[in-house]
Order: structure tokens, then C-alpha cells, then sequence
């Protein structure tokens, strides 16, 4: 018997592994070194893995324009625009966060490379779910991302809820890891295998007899799946995670955990079961409505920014619910454009907020914040706007990624779902609008003048511009969400 190794293309796999061949690098210094890398150190190797992440991206783009999508791997991964602009995107809120990151260390003197180990740890699952052309591939980038997670959510030892939070974490993401793969395994039963492409062509030409064995497994792929993107009811974990996790480690749960999830999501719903739309349209129905509603609800009670922030992100969740429930490639193309649009946003914020909750980082409720824009008009300016976006405002990224969601799910039929996802977009405006007036209200107390590190700065910045810029120009954004299209898309 001879084993031939199979073809390889490796600027489809770069990414991932320059990411934690970074990583293991830093392990190894770590461990054989007798002085641990310094936090200036770890970061720089961070950000430079991250640049040349970006690089192969681009080189990704360039080829797919060229040669359109391919295969390698055994058709184990899948390279297209939908994959580089994700990846990309992705890659960018790393960066964002390992910047916030650095500062949070240098203040809470929490020195060493383990933030950063784990941070592109867990982004080269994030990535592997991107790219994965197979449930098995999928499932391995799921568990890279969640492990790698439970460990950052309880990073800081110092704090009680960060060890509670994990744990929590820790059981229902070991719940949902196993309703996925428990998916797969009915799924590979009733289709005879677990490569997404293969399923799609099977699909398209043959007609089950019996489908109840891939319904129940795309089922509960889909839970396992929806468990990760926030959706309610599968969320219940999320408000003290958010909380209790260090505020680098929220805003990178709230940007990249996305990307990897409903990159995922997408490829095994629209991608893969696009022909039995109608049997998972009823499911996503619900769970758009749900999420949209209910995060926008529950965000009007939240006095603390974290958990504010957590539910509204949820709200956030039920728009690209919808985009995906359109199951068509201008859905994709939206689900793509609010991605990269409200990742630096919500770092952004996170990044405020991580500044705003002084040493110990404990202290997030609405009294710290209110009249920060009057004491400190750049910082809680940047903040209002950042808010501003994320609730949809116009002339900001916000209000076009809605725009072009709604657009979508109305277009193939959605429109009593784009009603719904409209009026908690209005329930959602109370919530954010008491933010940015509480930001500059004349009756704060606090009168204490937050310094602002020159990485966080950049991060603000960079959030802001983005909010702005491509809110006034969306144009070279759309047409690269555009490009990002899937390699198989019924």
C-alpha cells in the first residue's frame, strides 16, 4: 500500500499557522528563557504575526480575483473572498485588541506573554472555522477557539467572577461543542459525509425519503452554533461573562468570537444546507425575532456598560440573522459588511471602557460615566459616537450594515421579520441614547481626569474613523464584502 500525501496550497492555511507558530514561539521563550518576555515584547510579536496575516490575506484576494475559489487540503479547506475578507477582518480586531490589551497589562501589572499566547491561540480557531470546507475542520477551530477562551475569561486572578465566569463558560460551551458534533455525526449519517462541498452536491441531487436524521442534526448544529453567536434563548451565559471576564477579553469576545461563529454559521446553513432553506428558515425566524427583542429589552435595565453592552450586542446578533436567514448571496454579502463593520466599534468601546474602569478594573457602572464628555470631551465624545454606530445612526457604519440586513431579508420575503428587527432597533435606541445623554449630562459627580495610553488612543481613534468614514463613504467596503462571496452557493 502507498500513502500520498495530499496537495497542499498554503497561502490558504498561512494565516492560522503564522498565528501559532507566533504563539508556540512565545510558549517556548516562556518556558526555557529564566526571564519571561516582557509585555512589550509579547506584543510586538503579536502585532507583527498579525501584519503578516494581513499580507497573505491580501495575497489570498488577489489570487481568488484571478483564479476564483479553490479547495486543498483533500477539500478539508476551503479558500474564496468569503474566507480572505472574514480572515481579514478578524485579523484586524486582533490587532485592535492585543493593543488594548498591552496597556490593561501595564496598569493592572499583569506582565507576560499569556494574554497574547492565548489571544492568537484562540484566533487561529476562529480562522480554522473560516476556512473550514468540512464539519470535522470546523469542529477542531470551534474547540481551539473555546479553549483557548475559558482560559482568557478567567485570566485575571484577582478578581472572584473571572474564575466564576470561566467555569460557567467552561460547561455550557462544553454543551454546546457536543450538540454540534453530535449534529454532525446525523448529518454524516444521513448524507454519507462530513465535507461541506459534498453535502451541498448531495443535497442538490438527491431527495431523502426519511430527512428527519439531517434535520435533527442540522438542528442541533445550528444550537451549537447559535450558542457561540449570542442568540437567544442560548444566551443566558453571556451578561456575566461579559462582566465578569477582563475588559481586554470582553471586547475580543464580542468582536473575533463572532467572526469564527457565524463565518461557521454561514457556511453550514447557507453554504452547505442552502437547498432545505425552508426547513431552517422557521428555526432562524425564531431566533432573529428573539434576539433582536429580547437584547434590546433587557438593555434598557442594564446599569452596568458591560452587561449593556452584552445585551446589545445579542440585538446586534438578530440583524445578521437575518441577513443569513435570506440565504442568498446579497445576505452573505450584508452578514460580511456588518461583521467588519461593527468588530471595530465594539473594540473601540471596549477600549473606553477598559480605560474608564481604573485599577482593579471593577468600577463600570452608569455614575462613573456620566459627564465624562464635559470633563473629558475626546474620550467620552469618542464613546457617544462609537454608541452612535453601534445603534445605527445615520451617516455612520451602523445605519448602512442595518440598511443593507434589512434590505436583504426583505428582499427574499422577510419583510414581517425586518418589522420586527426595526422595532427593536427602536426599543435599542432608548437603551443607547440614555448612554450618550448620561455621557454628557451636567449632574456627574465624578470629577477625576482618566489618562488614556497611546495604544488605547489608537484603538479609539481607529474606531471612530471607521464609524465615520466608511458611514460617509461605504463604497470600498461593500465592494469588497461583494468579492467576499462563498465557493458554493446554491
Amino acid at each position: 500500500m502507498t500513502l500520498s500525501a495530499p496537495s497542499i496550497h498554503y497561502i490558504a492555511i498561512l494565516p492560522p499557522v503564522i498565528l501559532m507558530v507566533a504563539a508556540l514561539g512565545l510558549l517556548f521563550l516562556t518556558a526555557l528563557t529564566r526571564r519571561k518576555p516582557s509585555t512589550h515584547v509579547a506584543t510586538g510579536v503579536g502585532v507583527a504575526a498579525v501584519l503578516a496575516g494581513l499580507v497573505v490575506v491580501v495575497l489570498q484576494l488577489v489570487n481568488v480575483w484571478h483564479h476564483g475559489g479553490s479547495t486543498t487540503l483533500s477539500h478539508e479547506i476551503v479558500m474564496d473572498g468569503f474566507s480572505a475578507v472574514v480572515t481579514g477582518g478578524v485579523l484586524t480586531s486582533l490587532l485592535f485588541s492585543l493593543l488594548v490589551a498591552h496597556d490593561w497589562s501595564i496598569r493592572e501589572k499583569s506582565g507576560g506573554a499569556e494574554y497574547q499566547m492565548l489571544a492568537m491561540l484562540a484566533v487561529s480557531g476562529a480562522l480554522i472555522m473560516a476556512i473550514a470546507n468540512d464539519l470535522i475542520v470546523v469542529f477542531l477551530g470551534l474547540e481551539i477557539l473555546s479553549i483557548a477562551l475559558y482560559v482568557m475569561i478567567a485570566f485575571n486572578k484577582k478578581r472572584f467572577k473571572s474564575a466564576e465566569s470561566s467555569l460557567k463558560y467552561f460547561i455550557l460551551g462544553g454543551l454546546a461543542s457536543a450538540l454540534f458534533f453530535y449534529g454532525a455525526a446525523l448529518v454524516y449519517g444521513a448524507t454519507g459525509s462530513t465535507n461541506l462541498t459534498t453535502i451541498a452536491y448531495f443535497l442538490s441531487y438527491h431527495v431523502l425519503a426519511h430527512p428527519g436524521l439531517l434535520w435533527a442534526g442540522g438542528a442541533l448544529m445550528l444550537v451549537g452554533l447559535s450558542f457561540k453567536c449570542q442568540a437567544v434563548p442560548f444566551h443566558a451565559w453571556s451578561p456575566d461573562v461579559y462582566e465578569g471576564a477582563p475588559t481586554p477579553v470582553t471586547g475580543f469576545h464580542a468582536s473575533i468570537v463572532w467572526g469564527g461563529a457565524f463565518a461557521a454559521l454561514v457556511r453550514v446553513i447557507v453554504s452547505t444546507l442552502g437547498t432545505q432553506m425552508d426547513t431552517w428558515r422557521p428555526i432562524l425566524f425564531v431566533l432573529c425575532a428573539l434576539s433582536t427583542l429580547v437584547g434590546a429589552g433587557m438593555a434598557l435595565r442594564q446599569t452596568n456598560i458591560k452587561r449593556f453592552l452584552c445585551y446589545t450586542s445579542i440585538s446586534q446578533a438578530g440583524f445578521i440573522f437575518l441577513a443569513v436567514w435570506s440565504g442568498d448571496a446579497r445576505g452573505v454579502s450584508s452578514s460580511v459588511f456588518y461583521l467588519l463593520t461593527y468588530a471595530p466599534t465594539v473594540v473601540g468601546s471596549f477600549a473606553v471602557v477598559g480605560v474608564m474602569g481604573g485599577l482593579g478594573d471593577a468600577n463600570h457602572y452608569l455614575e462613573r460615566y456620566t459627564g465624562l464628555a464635559r470633563r473629558q470631551p475626546w474620550l467620552g465624545g469618542s464613546l457617544a459616537l462609537l454608541l452612535l454606530a453601534q445603534l445605527g445612526a445615520p451617516l455612520t457604519t451602523g445605519f448602512y450594515a442595518k440598511l443593507t440586513a434589512l434590505q436583504a431579508g426583505i428582499d427574499a420575503g422577510g419583510a414581517p421579520l425586518a418589522l420586527v428587527c426595526i422595532l427593536a432597533a427602536c426599543i435599542a435606541a432608548f437603551a443607547y441614547l440614555r448612554w450618550v445623554l448620561a455621557l454628557f449630562s451636567k449632574d456627574g459627580t465624578d470629577t477625576e481626569l482618566i489618562r488614556v495610553p497611546a495604544a488605547t488612543r489608537f484603538v479609539v481613534a481607529s474606531g471612530v474613523i471607521v464609524a465615520v468614514v466608511f458611514g460617509i463613504w461605504p463604497g470600498p467596503l461593500v465592494a469588497l464584502t461583494q468579492h467576499g462571496s462563498l465557493l458554493f452557493l446554491p
